[in-house]
Formats: C-alpha cells, sequence, structure tokens
C-alpha cells in the first residue's frame, strides 16, 4: 500500500482483526453484486469505501423517481440512467481507486455463470426470488459464498451461504426452488426506507468478513421487524435433500 492508501484506510489497519495484511487482502479481493437499488447502494458503497479492489455491478434497470427514497447511490441528477452505471459513479466519488464493473442486463443463468467463477464473494442483493434461485446455483456451482438479503415493508432478512464448507447450506436448503407463494415487490407492498440500508450495510460487513476469514452468519437466518426493531434469529441446516447442493444430486448431475 502507498501512504495515501495507509491514510485512506488507517481506522481498518488500527484493528487488529484487520491490520495492514488484512487490508491488503480486502484490496487484492473481486465482489460480486447483484442489484444496484435498495439493498445494493449500501453494499456497494460500503465495499468501495473498505477498500475492495474490484467490485462487478449488475442491474438491468434504470434509475426512476420512486428509487430515491431509499436507494442513496443514486441522485436526482442520474435518473433515466442505468442503476449499474450510477452506482459506479456514486463508488468512484468516495473512493476512485476502485475497478467497477457495470454490467446492465438481467442476470440470467449464463451470465452468472461467467461471473460467479471470478468473483470471491457474492452479494444477493436482487428483488426475486426466481434471481435468488439463479445466484444460489451460480455459487453452488462454483463454490462461492454468497451474502443474501431482502427486505419489504417493515420486514427484514439476512444469512450467509457459504458453498465452500461441504456442512453448510444453501439459499435453497432453506426456501426450495419448487415453493410456491405469492411474489410481493415494493412497487405495490412499499418498504421503509432506511430499512434496505441497515440490511444493505449488514451485507456489506458480511462480506468483509469473509474476505477477511472472520466469523459471520453462515448456517444462521437473522430477521427483523423494524416497527419495534426486534430481531430474531433460527439456524440453518444442510438439507440432505436439497435439489442444488446435495451431495447426492451433484454426484447425479456429474
Amino acid at each position: 500500500m502507498n501512504d495515501e492508501q495507509l491514510l485512506r484506510y488507517s481506522r481498518h489497519i488500527l484493528l487488529d482483526e484487520i491490520g495492514i495484511e488484512g487490508q491488503q487482502a480486502l484490496l487484492q479481493s473481486h465482489a460480486l453484486i447483484i442489484g444496484a437499488g435498495g439493498l445494493g447502494s449500501p453494499a456497494a458503497l460500503y465495499l468501495g469505501t473498505a477498500g475492495i479492489g474490484r467490485i462487478t455491478l449488475v442491474d438491468h434497470d434504470t434509475v426512476d423517481l420512486t428509487n430515491l427514497q431509499r436507494q442513496i447511490a443514486h441522485s436526482l441528477a442520474r435518473v433515466g440512467r442505468p442503476k449499474a452505471e450510477s452506482a459506479a459513479a456514486a463508488i468512484a466519488a468516495l473512493n476512485p481507486e476502485v475497478q467497477v464493473r457495470t454490467v446492465a442486463q438481467r442476470a440470467d443463468a449464463a451470465l452468472l455463470d461467467e461471473l460467479v467463477a471470478s468473483a470471491d464473494v457474492v452479494l444477493d442483493c436482487s428483488d426475486n426470488f426466481a434471481t435468488r434461485q439463479a445466484v444460489n446455483r451460480a455459487c453452488v456451482a462454483h463454490h462461492r459464498p454468497l451474502v443474501s438479503g431482502a427486505a419489504l415493508g417493515f420486514d427484514a432478512q439476512i444469512s450467509v451461504y457459504d458453498s465452500r464448507s461441504a456442512d453448510a447450506p444453501c439459499y435453497a436448503c432453506l426456501f426450495p426452488p419448487d415453493a410456491s407463494f405469492e411474489e410481493q415487490r415494493c412497487a405495490t407492498m412499499g418498504v421503509f426506507a432506511p430499512l434496505v440500508g441497515i440490511i444493505g450495510s449488514l451485507q456489506a460487513a458480511e462480506a468483509l468478513k469473509l474476505l477477511l476469514k472472520l466469523p459471520g452468519l453462515t448456517g444462521r437466518l437473522q430477521m427483523l421487524e423494524a416497527r419495534s426493531m426486534d430481531w430474531s434469529e433460527i439456524l440453518v441446516h444442510k438439507d440432505p435433500a436439497c435439489p442444488v447442493c446435495s451431495t447426492k444430486d451433484q454426484s447425479i448431475s456429474e
């Protein structure tokens, strides 16, 4: 690190759990963020300011006036621009050293297969069940740790699914791909603005801890009810019959 970097990241370096070696590891890391909206905004900004060397932002949408209530990476001046590009501009304003790649297209299976393979950590900041399942499948296939968050109304959740560990659950262990439920979206249900900031920031924290090899939320699903600020937690175990990560199904597919 040069003198400017030592100064910029000095408050990290002062922490025993990080230090110079840890900060250097962050500078050499690559984070993939799926979604540059409510969750992706704080996650991307905090990873950028923390010194992640490379960030890939994936979002097919453009900035809309209704986004500005909660999606803090965007501004009125960037309404109409691709969200990925807008978030990249916000990161650059805070830390121009970060290499940011923007992908302004939907995160389908083919794209995820390409991008996940080159990432050190993946943050799912998307807003729909199908994308979350696709991201999870790619992370399991390439053995990449996944930080998954969700928020709607006053309710939110966050967990880490680390397929590098043979006994760790994946997202599909908890939320089966064939589960039937009514998809709910912010556009129709609403979302408490600071809630996505809380969860997106926690996603950034969990991603940083994974890169620093610190204990995190693997195997634990934390849920927040923001009206009363009540946190609850459940332990998540690997499903031996999971269609995505079970050893039996993987051996059959191989």
